[in-house]
């Protein structure tokens, strides 16, 4: 590949462009189903037969597709998963002549879910019931409206959308309101080399929301927490991309894609599970009294989730016993992170490291990006630049600093390795079921299929081989949306193969999660007593339990801080927690009061990295001097001041789904003026209020208060008196604390987490109106699955402070804090007659 191809295909990627993305009306599956929609009068669909097996754990039967020369036979199933109800309806296709896999992809779950199990339910007068739900089953046409403590709250095909696009026998084996727009072929200039050998083959359903006007889910979108109605504009699109410098409010694709909607209202919270993995349009009308949404896939099973509880909470636990928790992340990775592209050499990664111990700013990792490699050749060191890496991650592990470096799918041709993939035939492959060739990177790349099981074992030997004993290096996974610099929408083609034959196009929004899967199964191969680190780009159902993320490419601009924050609150709701955006802005220099801002706002991120593009001016925390400087240190200080707090919120989400930060509406669900706040969140259920300052040359913060409790100042972690409007100086970081919490703290300056772990704890205790407060407290190593450790329990009643302990880790009490008074003078766990009122002002 020559220097000046390399140049155009990066500059061609460096901005948004829109005309690269497929808007709905060129995307042909859109584009029929929205039609579809436009003109269908009467569902063609209906239930011909059904059978409840004997065990009463799932319904099976045939929907009929009624056509003007044939009827179109789908099975279908319905069952209760983990309590909550499923349906699948799939085809049987014909054989026909082809590479390609005929059948429709049904293995999303095999990646998605864990292992599930289904419920028992009554069946009876087309009616499934379940605990305090009910499904009323409409036979003809298909019709489910689903009810909740006797109210209906759901139902699904009422708009007459449910679109199955058949296999066609012949041109007419149509319905008149269907189209054949782009059936067989792909006019988008960027993607008219697509096959399309299994011609159209989408699905649509539209889901009725009776009483919800507030959507909010399917990441990912540089747009607002609450999705917007989409009547008069393009749908939310789930293709993951790789977009350079994205565009803020926008509803084009990003990175990312969890399937999940949600939204709440008093008494009542429900969530759509869309189980598919192929390119999908989500549209959204937002009526009155209900609004409808209109999922859209390219193709794929029909296959959905329906989730229904009292609180939205509870909808967070109910999909986590279906795609699994967040496992508890090393201690060192909720630190602070400093990373560019890139850091030069072994001098310059020491130097970075040495001026954070200078200037007494704690940080647990840094990182190196692309130029570290070879020639960009993953799994090996650039031998001028990083003549011994195993010497320079000794001097980082003596005070508890981690290295991480990157990993991505695209593999350059002509070296070991990808000699290697070829030869085992574990690489994705073209139409033609040869291996794939595309750019990327390293110029000329071919990319693993990590589908294939076979490619396991040694994407394990590599690793092993690559990283030895270094206990600190761990991995970042980058560009494996994939990214494909001269492939289609930045992509891979979508009729290129993976293991079983299935295109691309089937498999599209989970190739990133089979990727940093394998690389996690790979980090336990070569330790499997230590929590792997690994960060990922793309992401999909069920990525949680085994990475972060972080929202890719922003810019150093304002708007790209604020809207951080309603993406991240987004990550957290559907259950990916360890989510973060690039402190300072990925591309272009930040102001010195923007840096200081995006600190200030990013030491409440789950994932907390600083990161910069190559062409970016140096930014570490000193580069930009006093006074920002010191307003910096004091922010990082504060995070890890609060890493007992962060650390039990990601405990807590690993049992339950509990959002690390959690929108407001959450604390009080019958408050209707907060449920489209995205510019102030609680850090889990801590109590802990914050409302980050995101606009230049601001002092003034507009505080939103949820609820009538009470709530304490407690800027920079400091608490003082009961909350009054004031000023926040750019020293200042703007937080509250809800009466009645306890949250634990450890404040002596360390110069990584590592070296905090024997240091005690100060318990800050925030009274409530009648004096009471409570909280609580997960202490174990940091990072093993040893299941050693301590959760406690602290408690504030009738003047006396008590906790209790289950588990024997180590735990040291130094002081309390009760509305801003420190004591010491206390023996064992009890204080007696502390006299204070919940209204003191300090």
């Amino acid at each position: 590949m020559n220097l000046w191809l390399i140049l155009s295909l990066f500059t061609s990627i460096l901005a948004v462009k829109d005309y690269l993305f497929k808007p709905c009306e060129q995307n042909g599956f859109c584009n029929r189903n929205k039609h579809y929609s436009k003109n269908v009068e009467s569902s063609p669909y209906n239930i011909n037969e059904i059978n409840f097996n004997s065990e009463g754990n799932f319904i099976s039967g045939i929907i009929h597709k009624s056509l003007p020369s044939r009827t179109v036979k789908l099975p279908f199933e319905i069952s209760i998963i983990e309590g909550n109800f499923r349906f699948k309806m799939n085809e049987n296709r014909q054989d026909i002549n082809s590479i390609v896999n005929i059948n429709r992809y049904d293995e999303t779950p095999k990646w998605a879910f864990i292992n599930t199990t289904n419920d028992q339910f009554i069946y009876k007068n087309k009616e499934i019931i379940y605990r305090d739900h009910k499904v009323a089953v409409q036979f003809n046409p298909v019709k489910f409206t689903f009810y909740y403590k006797g109210k209906p709250q759901l139902i699904i095909n009422d708009k007459h959308f449910l679109n199955f696009e058949h296999q066609l026998l012949n041109d007419s084996d149509l319905l008149p309101f269907e189209s054949t727009y782009n059936t067989n072929s792909d006019d988008f200039p960027d993607s008219k080399n697509d096959k399309l050998p299994l011609g159209r083959e989408s699905i649509g359903l539209d889901f009725t929301l009776l009483e919800f006007n507030h959507l909010y889910g399917i990441p990912e979108h540089a747009d607002s927490f609450s999705l917007k109605d989409t009547s008069n504009s393009e749908p939310y699109r789930l293709y993951n991309v790789d977009i350079f410098e994205y565009e803020t409010n926008s509803k084009l694709p990003m990175y990312g894609s969890i399937p999940l909607l949600v939204t709440s209202k008093p008494e009542v919270s429900l969530g759509i599970f869309w189980v598919n993995s192929a390119d999908t349009y989500i549209d959204i009308n937002k009526g009155k009294d209900s609004s409808l949404v209109h999922f859209m896939s390219e193709n794929g099973i029909l296959e959905f989730i329906i989730i229904i509880e009292e609180k939205p909470q509870l909808v967070n636990y109910q999909y986590g016993k279906i795609t699994g928790f967040s496992t508890l992340p090393n201690l060192f990775s909720l630190g602070y992170h400093q990373c560019r592209w890139n850091y030069n050499d072994e001098g310059d990664v020491l130097d970075i490291h040495s001026k954070f111990d200078q200037f007494e700013i704690p940080y647990d990792a840094i990182w190196l990006d692309i130029e570290y490699a070879e020639n960009k050749k993953y799994f090996t060191w650039n031998k001028e630049t990083f003549p011994n890496p195993e010497k320079m991650m000794s001097v980082l592990d003596r005070t508890g600093r981690n290295l991480i470096v990157i990993i991505d799918p695209h593999i350059k041709t002509g070296y070991q390795i990808s000699d290697e993939l070829l030869a085992k035939e574990i690489t994705i492959k073209d139409s033609q079921n040869s291996t794939y060739f595309g750019h990327c990177w390293p110029g000329e790349s071919v990319w693993i299929d990590t589908l294939n099981p076979n490619s396991q074992s040694y994407w394990n030997n590599n690793h092993l081989q690559f990283m030895k004993n270094n206990k600190n290096l761990h991995l970042w996974n980058d560009m494996n949306e994939p990214s494909v610099f001269n492939g289609p929408e930045t992509s891979s083609p979508k009729d290129n193969l993976h293991f079983g034959n299935y295109e691309h196009r089937s498999i599209h929004n989970l190739y990133g999660l089979t990727y940093h899967e394998s690389t996690y199964k790979s980090l336990i191969n070569r330790n499997s007593n230590i929590r792997p680190f690994i960060l990922t780009r793309s992401y999909f159902s069920g990525s949680q339990r085994t990475s972060a993320m972080w929202t890719g490419d922003n810019m150093s601009k304002w708007e790209y801080l604020k809207i951080s924050i309603p993406m991240i609150l987004t990550s957290n709701i559907v259950n990916f927690p360890f989510s973060g955006a690039d402190v300072g802005g990925f591309f272009g220099n930040p102001s010195k009061e923007l840096l200081t801002r995006w600190y200030q706002t990013g030491i409440f991120y789950p994932f907390f990295r600083a990161h910069a593009h190559i062409d970016s001016r140096r930014r570490e925390p000193w580069v930009v001097g006093d006074p920002y400087t010191g307003y910096i240190r004091d922010a990082i200080r504060l995070r890890y001041k609060l890493l007992p707090v962060f650390y039990t919120s990601f405990y807590i989400n690993s049992i339950n789904g509990t959002p690390v930060i959690k929108p407001i509406y959450y604390e009080n669900l019958d408050n209707g003026d907060i449920y489209d706040i995205d510019d102030e969140f609680f850090i889990s259920d801590t109590g802990i209020l914050v409302k980050p300052i995101t606009d230049e040359a601001e002092s003034k913060v507009n505080w939103i208060i949820p609820d009538d409790s009470i709530y304490y100042d407690f800027t920079n972690g400091v608490l003082s008196g009961v909350y009054k409007d004031r000023e926040y100086g750019l020293g200042d970081i703007p937080m509250l604390l809800k009466g009645g919490s306890i949250i634990p703290m450890k404040l002596r300056y360390r110069r990584s987490s590592k070296l905090m772990k024997y240091d005690p704890y100060t318990i800050v205790i925030a009274l409530d109106k009648d004096g009471k407060a409570y909280g609580e407290l997960y202490v174990d190593d940091g990072e093993s699955f040893n299941n050693d450790h301590a959760f406690i329990k602290f408690k504030f009643e009738n003047k006396k402070f008590s906790y209790c302990i289950d588990g024997d880790y180590l735990f040291k009490l130094e002081k309390l804090i009760i509305n801003g008074i420190t004591v010491t003078n206390f023996k064992n766990n009890t204080i007696v007659d502390f006299d204070i009122d919940y209204h003191d002002e300090l």
